[in-house]
Formats: structure tokens, C-alpha cells, sequence
């Protein structure tokens, strides 16, 4: 959740500070290109003063014409900015450089034909970084006795001022950086601290899922609707678990209780057999499903216990265990003509062996109950990853895909194999004592025909919930 939820607060982050952003660096721009405006007006102001006295007529006007040349030509010299004064018509009283012309268009032609009129020329038009070729260009007329006679015309380059504003620029994107590097952190935390009881929940409800019911969610931390979640979950998982308790609880003592009158019953069975003629189909016929009951109530019992017991975890050799299961059923499997085989490497995992063994052996009796003589019944050892597997495939008539989603469910057995000798309940119970341990039992195809059992056990060891999850245990 957080690789959807982190990159959308990202984005709005970021949209918030681009938005913040380029009205500042456009007013940056802004402010500095006024800045140098400013100057070039109180420049041409202070020009416009000289032109003044080279406008009136007397004695002297060819020195003091000479003296507003030579201070056009110092300004010139010192920063590079063309100047000049030019009469109404158009011809020039002094110009720096010398022999400067205004163009007959363009933004210096516009400022010029506005100070005409009388008026300080509008500011000229923004100058930004990639325009190596605008200039500034500022106009102020020369007044004498209430009417324009002359125009003061400066055109500067921008070089400076884009890179001053250049440099400001990248103050703001450092910034923005910066800023945005401290927003990604806030929402790395943040979406951590909001979806920390969510991933809590998550990885209790699959160890509920997985057959963990003591486990739990600690209600602390995270927004105030998921700690009471957190309580809520917890609570729920409580009910869950007193009713499965309570379910089990039934189980195994009504198990328990038909055993005893089952086998008076079977018992009286048999001494009434002795009192009818040797081959009483009938007499038969109820001790067999005599027995059969007491196999189902016996499986039954089992599979309370099962689902109840704790696992007791240990590091176990997985291809000695599957070795020894190999052995002890190998002379039934002689005796059915199946060949019995195991290979593999030797590997690990993490494993209850008593229950380990008794889902072995279930397994295998399963796939020797359904395999016909000549036949061959394999079990591989094999590691992948963090699991290891241990797969028995046999040979028999298989499943179907509806079987297959079936099978391994209390009291199921296919249709076709309903003359084979079974409760219904032996996977049920090796499916239980797996999960106890963190196991998992999967069912395939064989191809080109029978069935692929795989059982699949943790190479590490479980974390507790408390340490891995924040989970509590009760």
C-alpha cells in the first residue's frame, strides 16, 4: 500500500512546491530587471539635465556639447552601455559611441517615439536567462520651457542580469530541492506511522489464516480509526477462536464418549457372530461398518487434536525424516507391487518431526491406496528458496480440476473411489499439523496421469509475531 499511497503524496508535494516556486522565480526576474531600470532612468535623468543647457543657446554651447559627449563616452566606457541624446528629428547632439543611430524599429525605436510624446518610455519587456540577445532599452525625454526638444536613449546588454537572475534561479531550485527532499522524508514517516497497523492487521489475519489463532494485533500507534480497528480485529479473532475451541471441544469429547459404547457395541457384535453359522453376510456387513465408524471417530479425535496441538519447531534433516517414512512403508508397497523411491538432496528446514511424520505417512498412504501394481510411487526432497519441499507423485487415476480444488476437505472423497478403504479426514489432519508449523500442503496433476502432492516447510526459523509483526500472542 505504501508503494501506491508514497508516490501520490509525492506528486502533490511537489505540485504544491511548483506552485510556490515559479511565481517566485518569476517575480525574482522581475524585481532585479526593475532594479536595473531604475538605474538606467536616473542615468538618463541625470543625462537629460546636461542636454538641457547644450539646448540653450549662447556662448559656450559647442563646450558643453563636448562635455555631454565626453560623459556618454566615460558611461560607455565604464558599463558598456550605449547612450546617446537625439533631437525631434532625429539627428544626434552627442552619442556613445560615436556615430550611434537609433534603429528604425524595434524596442529602442518604440522607447524613442514615446519619449517624443513627452513621456518616460514604458518598461521594456521581461528578460529572461535563455535570451542572450535582449537588451534593455529606457528613453526620457529632454524638456525646455514646457516642450520636448531632445531624447535621452540608453540600450543596455542583459548579460548581468540574467545571470544574476540565472543564479537566483538556482538558489530557489536548491531550495526546492532541499524542501523537497524534507517533504519526501515527512511522507516516508508518515505513511509509515499510518500504515503500520494496517501491515500489523495484514500479517495477523494471515496468521489466522494460516491456522495461528492465538495471534493478535497490538493496538498502539498509527491514526485513532486503525487502532480501533486494531480492537476490533482482536475481539473478532477472540470470538473466532472461542468458537473454533468450542467447536474442537465438541469434537474430540463426542469422539471420545461414542468410543466406549462403539466398542461394547462391536463386542457384542462379535459374540452374537459366534451364534450364527460361519459366512453371515449380514454379520458382516455390520462389523464392517462397525469398524469403519470407529476408524472415523478415531480420525475424528485425531483431527481436534491436531488442529489444537502447538508445533515444537526444530531444525530437522527433511531428506533422513522422508527416508525413514520411505522405509517403513516400503513393505506394504512390495507387498501392493508399487515401487516405493525417494531422492533428493539432503536439506533442511524448520519442522515439527512427529507431525511431520505423521503427514508423510498420510500422504504416502494415500498415493500407495490409489497407485495399481506395477506402478511406481516417488518421493523427492528438494530445496527452493526459502522453502523446502517435499513432493510425493504417484501414478493412479488422478483428479479432476473440480476434484482437485476438493480434495482435502473434511469427510470428501471423489465418487469414483468410494470402495477404497478411508474416513475422508487423513488429509484434513496432515493439513492441520502442517499449518501448526507454518507448513502448507498444495495438490497438482501428475502427468500424464495421478496426483502431486507437495508439501512445503520454511527453511528459517518463524519469527514470533511479537518480533516480526508487533503482533501479541495469547
Amino acid at each position: 500500500m505504501r508503494t501506491r499511497l508514497l508516490p501520490l503524496l509525492i506528486v502533490l508535494m511537489a505540485g504544491v512546491l511548483l506552485a510556490l516556486g515559479f511565481p517566485l522565480a518569476v517575480s525574482m526576474a522581475s524585481a532585479y530587471q526593475q532594479t536595473v531600470v531604475v538605474d538606467r532612468i536616473d542615468d538618463t535623468a541625470r543625462f537629460a539635465a546636461l542636454a538641457q543647457y547644450v539646448t540653450e543657446s549662447g556662448p559656450g554651447i559647442d563646450e558643453r556639447k563636448a562635455t555631454l559627449q565626453g560623459e556618454l563616452l566615460r558611461y560607455q566606457d565604464v558599463y558598456g552601455i550605449h547612450a546617446g541624446v537625439f533631437y525631434r528629428d532625429g539627428s544626434a547632439m552627442a552619442a556613445a559611441p560615436e556615430g550611434w543611430r537609433v534603429p528604425d524599429e524595434g524596442e529602442l525605436r518604440r522607447a524613442l517615439v514615446e519619449a517624443r510624446l513627452g513621456r518616460r518610455s514604458h518598461d521594456p519587456p521581461q528578460v529572461w536567462p535563455w535570451q542572450p540577445d535582449a537588451r534593455l532599452a529606457v528613453a526620457s525625454p529632454v524638456v525646455r520651457d514646457g516642450d520636448v526638444v531632445a531624447v535621452v536613449v540608453t540600450d543596455s546588454p542583459t548579460g548581468q542580469l540574467r545571470a544574476r537572475t540565472l543564479r537566483g534561479w538556482l538558489v530557489i531550485a536548491a531550495g526546492e530541492c532541499a524542501a523537497m527532499l524534507l517533504a519526501v522524508g515527512a511522507a516516508f514517516r508518515l505513511t509509515g506511522w499510518v500504515l503500520r497497523p494496517v501491515r500489523v492487521l495484514d500479517a495477523a489475519t494471515h496468521d489466522i489464516a494460516t491456522g495461528r489463532m492465538n495471534s493478535r494485533v497490538a493496538a498502539a500507534g498509527g491514526p485513532p480509526e486503525l487502532r480501533r480497528l486494531a480492537r476490533s480485529f482482536n475481539e473478532m479473532a477472540d470470538n473466532v477462536e472461542q468458537v473454533l475451541e468450542q467447536q474442537r471441544a465438541f469434537v474430540a469429547d463426542a469422539s471420545h464418549q461414542l468410543r466406549n459404547p462403539l466398542a461394547a457395541l462391536l463386542l457384542r457384535i462379535e459374540l452374537l457372530a459366534l451364534e450364527l453359522p460361519d459366512g453371515n453376510e449380514e454379520i458382516a456387513s455390520v462389523q464392517a461398518e462397525g469398524k469403519r465408524l470407529a476408524r472415523v471417530l478415531d480420525d475424528l479425535l485425531g483431527l481436534a487434536l491436531a488442529e489444537h496441538a502447538s508445533a515444537d519447531l526444530r531444525l530437522t534433516d527433511i531428506k533422513e525424516l522422508a527416508a525413514e517414512r520411505i522405509a517403513a512403508w516400503r513393505p506394504l508397497a512390495d507387498e501392493r507391487g508399487v515401487r516405493l523411491t525417494g531422492t533428493g538432496p539432503a536439506v533442511t528446514a524448520w519442522a515439527d518431526p512427529v507431525a511431520l511424520s505423521s503427514a508423510l505417512d498420510a500422504v504416502i498412504d494415500n498415493a500407495l491406496k490409489f497407485t495399481p501394481r506395477g506402478e511406481e510411487v516417488t518421493v523427492e526432497v528438494a530445496a527452493r528458496g526459502d522453502t523446502t519441499t517435499v513432493v510425493v507423485s504417484d501414478n493412479g487415476p488422478g483428479l479432476t480440476d473440480e476434484e482437485l480444488g476438493r480434495v482435502g476437505d473434511r469427510f470428501w472423497r471423489s465418487g469414483r473411489h468410494q470402495n477404497v478403504q478411508g474416513s475422508g479426514l487423513g488429509l484434513s489432519i496432515t493439513r492441520a499439523l502442517l499449518a501448526a508449523g507454518g507448513g502448507s500442503l498444495d495438490f497438482a496433476r501428475n502427468d500424464p496421469h495421478g496426483l502431486r502432492v507437495t508439501v512445503c516447510l520454511p527453511r528459517t526459523e518463524p519469527a514470533t509475531a511479537a518480533g516480526a509483526y508487533g503482533l501479541t500472542d495469547r
